[in-house]
C-alpha cells in the first residue's frame, strides 16, 4: 500500500489541500471535539488515505515494520489512518493544520488548540519562540502553561508582562496561567519538541502531583 498523507507535522506552517482531493468519505471527517460557530472555520481531524495494492519503500517501509502494533491501532476498520492532526476547514474545503490532537487542551470543558496561543506570543516582540502544555488543575481538569524563550536584551519581561498582552487579545480561558522562561525546550535527537517532558517537569516544579493524580484516576 501506499499513503497520501494530507498532513505534516506539528511545528510545520499552513497547508491546503483542494477540495477535488477530498471525497465523499472524508480524508477530513468532522470532529466531536469542537461544535464551531456558523461563522468559523470547521474543526476537523486528518486522516491519510491508504490504496491498496503497492508497497511502501524506504523509510515509510521501514518505518511501518517497525511499529506494527502502532500502525495497526491508527487505522480504523474502513482502512483510513489516523494522523493524529487537527485542522480547520473553511466552507470551501481549504485545509489548514492547527496542532495535533493529543497536544489539545481541555479547561473547564473549553477546547484550547496550544498552536493559537503559540502564534499570539510570536507576535510580541520580546519573544523567540514559545511552546504552550497543559497542566493539572483540580478546578479546571487542565490550565495553560506557556514555556518562552525570550531574544538577547529582554530580561526585563516578565510573566505578567505577557499575560497584559494576551488578556483582551484572545479568549480569558486561553490567557496561560502559568509562564515559564527557558533558555531552550526538552527536543529529540531530531529536533523534535518532547511536550510530554515539559509536562512532566511542570507538574514537579508547580507541585501538581496531587492534581495530575486526580485527572489520571
Amino acid at each position: 500500500m501506499t499513503c497520501l498523507i494530507l498532513s505534516s507535522t506539528y511545528r510545520i506552517g499552513p497547508f491546503e489541500v483542494e477540495p477535488a482531493l477530498i471525497e465523499h468519505k472524508a480524508v477530513l471527517e468532522a470532529a466531536d471535539v469542537a461544535k464551531p460557530d456558523a461563522d468559523r472555520d470547521q474543526i476537523v481531524t486528518v486522516y491519510a488515505v491508504l490504496v491498496e495494492g503497492a508497497v511502501p519503500s524506504g523509510d515509510l517501509e521501514a518505518g511501518l515494520q517497525k511499529h506494527v502494533k502502532r500502525t495497526t491501532e491508527a487505522i480504523d476498520e474502513d482502512g483510513w489512518m489516523h494522523t493524529g492532526d487537527l485542522a480547520t476547514m473553511d466552507a470551501h474545503g481549504y485545509v489548514n493544520i492547527v496542532g495535533r490532537i493529543k497536544d489539545m487542551i481541555i479547561r473547564g470543558g473549553e477546547n484550547v488548540y496550544p498552536r493559537e496561543i503559540e502564534e499570539y506570543l510570536y507576535s510580541h516582540p520580546a519573544v523567540q519562540d514559545v511552546q504552550v502544555i497543559g497542566v493539572p488543575d483540580r478546578r479546571f481538569g487542565e490550565e495553560i502553561m506557556a514555556w518562552v524563550q525570550l531574544l538577547p536584551g529582554n530580561d526585563d519581561i516578565t510573566d505578567e508582562h505577557l499575560k497584559d498582552f494576551c488578556r483582551g487579545r484572545i479568549a480569558h480561558f486561553k490567557v496561560p496561567r502559568y509562564i515559564k522562561f527557558v533558555d531552550d525546550f526538552p527536543m529529540t535527537v531530531t529536533g523534535k519538541v518532547q511536550k510530554f517532558k515539559m509536562r512532566e517537569q511542570s507538574i514537579d516544579e508547580l507541585g501538581l502531583h496531587e492534581e495530575a493524580s486526580v485527572r489520571n484516576a
